[in-house]
């Protein structure tokens, strides 16, 4: 079985209300990518990665007028993709919601959120995503009331052959500093960021050790806005929060998820980097790459000859002998999709 995950940039922007696609010559929210090139630069790629399942993120709009189920699946239908259903969990208000795109005859999934619901004052004891979780992070007594922008996806799931599974999506909070004025406030902004960053970490940390000490077998993938050693904030709080999520090595080995291009990273900032996003920045005429989007399997599961690929356009051979893939992997998003193949 192949599990992806892809974060698909402005995917919202091509789509109507209806949930139809938007194949005209309209700019799709990409530089300088009309949303009709975007549109076929998605079908390239996603009839490339044929996955079983692919947990999209930022997928389309769920809002009084969108629904993001009709429109993952009408793009699935017009791409004559096998992952042609979709599910979809707590919705967020920020036009970037996380859904699964699936095969029907390989998998059946359902929505199956963990936890407590909570009031505004919160639990500090894993509530449930769409919940407060209450932590204390600057360390002053008074703990922080945190909130998932994006509340993870998670989802119980069961194949065929009789084997069943535990899936999360996350699109963790992002630590640029957005709205900064002056290097004073890029400061401040960005060290918020993170520590809101980390406690969202640590909050799905808790819901993963959960299920590791139940032994069930686990998954969790999307974009964490993070990695080891990506900024300088890091080393006032000594870890990054895909750390945190994975377990150290001071864990029990049965309470450690594993993904290898975050342990390759976690070798050191002279180490050469998987990537997995790619930006360009602006003030410096030149692109920026991230190692961003993991897929994390737990240690049962790590044991059923799990392979990892990051289809990068660049760094992956077979993705760049391929010009037509190539091309679309760098129009679709400015991320690129991260996939395990294990047998399920």
């Amino acid at each position: 079985m192949r599990i992806a995950t892809y974060n698909v940039e402005w995917f919202n922007n091509l789509f109507d209300d209806d949930g139809v696609l938007l194949d005209d010559d309209g700019w799709s929210g990409r530089w300088d990518v009309k949303r009709s090139e975007q549109i076929e630069a998605l079908g390239i790629v996603f009839t490339a990665l044929d996955a079983d399942g692919i947990m999209i993120i930022e997928a389309p709009d769920e809002n009084g007028r969108r629904a993001t189920v009709p429109a993952l699946e009408a793009f699935a239908k017009q791409m004559d993709l096998r992952a042609r259903k979709a599910i979809a969990g707590f919705q967020n208000h920020t036009q970037q919601e996380i859904a699964l795109l699936y095969d029907p005859d390989v998998m059946t999934p359902r929505h199956d959120p963990q936890g407590d619901q909570t009031g505004k004052k919160g639990s500090d004891d894993a509530p449930r995503f769409d919940g407060v979780f209450r932590w204390d992070l600057d360390i002053d007594s008074a703990p922080e009331l945190i909130k998932f922008s994006k509340p993870p996806l998670e989802l119980a799931i069961d194949t065929p052959g009789g084997n069943s599974f535990r899936m999360i999506g996350v699109h963790a909070k992002s630590k640029a500093p957005h709205g900064a004025k002056n290097p004073a406030e890029v400061t401040r902004i960005a060290i918020a960021n993170r520590r809101k960053q980390l406690a969202q970490c640590i909050w799905l940390r808790q819901r993963v050790e959960g299920h590791l000490q139940q032994r069930d077998p686990l998954i969790v993938l999307g974009d964490f806005n993070d990695g080891p050693g990506l900024d300088e904030y890091e080393k006032l709080f000594g870890r990054s929060g895909v750390e945190i999520v994975l377990g150290t090595d001071d864990d029990d080995e049965a309470l450690r998820m594993f993904d290898p291009n975050a342990r390759e990273a976690l070798q050191g900032r002279l180490c050469a980097q998987p990537s997995t996003a790619r930006f360009f920045v602006t003030h410096e005429n030149r692109y920026l790459s991230a190692l961003l989007d993991y897929v994390m399997v737990s240690p049962d599961l790590r044991q059923r000859d799990p392979r990892w690929r990051i289809w990068h356009p660049f760094d992956d051979p077979g993705c760049y002998r391929i010009p037509e893939l190539r091309d679309a992997l760098l129009t679709a998003s400015d991320h690129f999709p991260v996939s395990v193949d294990l047998d399920l």
